[in-house]
């Protein structure tokens, strides 16, 4: 009897799962597809990226470094003999346009001070609070000679890129006043060596001082949303 009813609910179409419309299957065939092209993309780009030159690198290298700079540089010097042993601190400041026409500026703002109070005491921290203003900047500074010109079209990316980041943490406005112009320094320090090591390091502070740069509208935020 158990039988008999199991194989009328199966012929009525009861107790199973509804089959997904044809509609629906297309949605999902090409919602799949399409991720799985992503992906390969993505694996593909950063293999390229990391692989020794190539024929497919070495034509398409510039392709290649627009997909992965900035955001997916990677930095291996953590698994380095020798990691990195610096204290890299970032101030930025402003010059503006006062609302009766004349110009301001505005005192130094630390922005790796900032990012470092958000970072402290918190179990979690993000990826953008410990990384992002340091990757930038060196990204600047390994694209850039002493006299700041830029080593090709990365340099004058990061050089770009690094406006655009300042620029989100200030605002178009500061002091009461729109911004014009943007500096930025650097304070380095070398880590002192452990008591029990003979290493000798010169741990003064070493200064790097950029030029202004004038701020246009594609350094705003609002040009991300654009």
């Amino acid at each position: 009897m158990a039988e008999t009813e199991r194989t009328g609910q199966r012929e009525r179409g009861e107790g199973t799962g509804r089959p997904l419309s044809l509609p629906s299957q297309l949605v999902v065939a090409v919602g799949l597809a399409v991720t799985v092209a992503a992906v390969a993309i993505h694996l593909g780009m950063a293999f390229l990226n990391v692989a020794p030159p190539n024929t497919v690198s070495k034509q398409h290298g510039a392709a290649i470094d627009d997909y992965i700079y900035p955001e997916f540089e990677r930095n291996w010097k953590l698994f380095a003999p020798n990691p990195l042993q610096q204290n890299i601190d970032v101030q930025a400041r402003a010059e503006i346009r006062t609302p009766e026409g004349g110009t301001a500026t505005t005192g130094w703002r630390d922005l790796s001070a900032q990012d470092g109070a958000a970072i402290r005491h918190n179990p979690l921290p993000s990826h953008t609070q410990q990384n992002q203003l340091r990757r930038a900047w060196d990204f600047y500074v390994l694209s850039h000679d002493a006299q700041e010109r830029p080593n090709g079209l990365r340099g004058q990316l990061s050089g770009q890129y690094l406006r655009r980041l300042v620029m989100d943490r200030l605002g178009p406005r500061q002091d009461g006043g729109t911004v014009q112009r943007i500096q930025l320094r650097s304070v380095t320090r070398q880590l002192a060596a452990p008591s029990w090591s003979e290493e000798k390091t010169d741990t003064r502070p070493v200064r790097r001082v950029l030029p202004w740069w004038t701020v246009t509208a594609d350094d705003l935020p609002e040009a991300k949303r654009r």
